[in-house]
């Protein structure tokens, strides 16, 4: 096994302070990279997105082991396969997926609706699914993110870890599939799977509540956009929102809707979430508060208008089913992720895109190798 000098932003500790730029919590840093076992591939990043679950980890709103090597969410190509891959090859371009599925526990047989459970003892303890770390620094282990650590010029992943997509993908395109659109996309179609001319709500308008947008509006879907930024509004309302209201106007409005993803990982948002349901309605949350976050809700409404609330974990998907078939609606013309991209960085400028993540400015921020 080979071992490969690399270069990318490793969190020390957690948690940390904003405004990020003055702390830098994020160290670029040389680090040795081992090369891929038997079941594992190397990657060349060419796109990694910045999501809230990195910041999480950089609050602490998310409990991970430090120092770690962020980043969940990115696409490159493979330039090496370890000895037991027989399904991917060198020079394909690959999506990351932060959540492994080993194909064999309880998690995998229920077709997304839970979790695989190695792949999440795993990402808890910040290692590969096949075990063990292959990042260091001067001898020292450096913990994986989410098995995948993107921020970086490569990353060494579990071959489940991965999905092909076409080279007509681009790699920042790619990159969204892989977490974004993948929960997002997710929450409207492996959820509630609504029609044309459904009404579909969606509070919190972050990059994973933007891709469920557009996954809404890819099938038709009547879309409702809720945030307490007028700049997110004025955004779900060019990406082609219906309509688009702050949490009180909605809730002062009497807007019902039939689905309504929570994806700000806020209770008051999770809260105006129930509340917007319908009768007979769905509310899907894909935000992850922190774990201490409590919210009030009246279960009597649950009960007297059947209403329904539904906990998907990374959109309730399989990646290598539901990664094609985003792919393939791009290619459509049906689902233009590159509109949820807001800046494209280099890796340099992490701290700094951290603070635009947390204040709300920023929608996808993309670092491009």
């Amino acid at each position: 096994m080979t071992t490969r000098r690399i270069r990318g932003a490793v969190l020390e500790n957690s948690p940390s302070q904003a405004p990020y730029a003055r702390t830098c919590p994020l160290t670029i840093a040389e680090l040795d990279l081992d090369g891929p076992a038997a079941t594992e591939v190397l990657v060349q990043i060419e796109a990694a997105g910045i999501c809230h679950s990195d910041l999480s980890v950089v609050d602490g709103h998310r409990v991970r082991p430090t120092p770690m090597l962020l980043g969940h969410e990115a696409a490159g190509r493979i330039v090496e396969v370890g000895a037991a891959v027989t399904d991917l090859a060198v020079g394909q371009r690959v999506v990351m997926a932060f959540l492994p599925r080993c194909g064999d526990c309880s998690g995998c047989a229920t077709d997304g609706r839970m979790p695989c459970v190695p792949g999440s003892a795993a990402n808890n303890t910040g290692e590969l699914l096949g075990g063990g770390r292959r990042l260091s620094r001067a001898g020292a282990p450096i913990h994986h993110h989410l098995g995948v650590s993107a921020f970086a010029t490569h990353a060494t992943v579990d071959q489940r870890s991965v999905t092909p997509v076409g080279d007509d993908v681009p790699p920042e395109v790619a990159a969204l599939l892989g977490c974004a659109v993948l929960t997002g996309g997710g929450a409207v179609l492996n959820v509630h799977r609504p029609e044309q001319g459904t009404r579909v709500a969606v509070v919190g308008l972050g990059g994973v509540g933007m891709a469920a947008v557009l996954t809404a509006l890819s099938v038709g879907a009547h879309v409702i956009g809720i945030d307490a930024l007028p700049a997110k509004l004025e955004q779900a309302r060019a990406l082609g929102a219906a309509e688009a209201y702050t949490p009180d106007a909605a809730i002062e409005a009497g807007l019902r809707a039939e689905l309504v993803v929570e994806a700000a990982g806020h209770p008051r948002a999770f809260e105006t979430a129930v509340a917007l349901a319908a009768v007979g309605g769905t509310t899907v949350t894909v935000g992850l508060p922190g774990p201490d976050a409590r919210a009030w809700i009246s279960p009597l409404t649950l009960t007297a208008e059947a209403r329904t609330i539904v906990g998907s974990y990374l959109g309730s998907a399989v990646p290598r089913r539901d990664i094609p078939a985003y792919a393939q609606l791009w290619r459509e013309g049906r689902l233009p992720v590159e509109k949820l991209i807001s800046a494209r960085i280099t890796l340099d400028e992490i701290n700094e895109a951290m603070d635009r993540l947390a204040d709300g400015s920023a929608l996808r921020q993309v670092i491009v190798f």
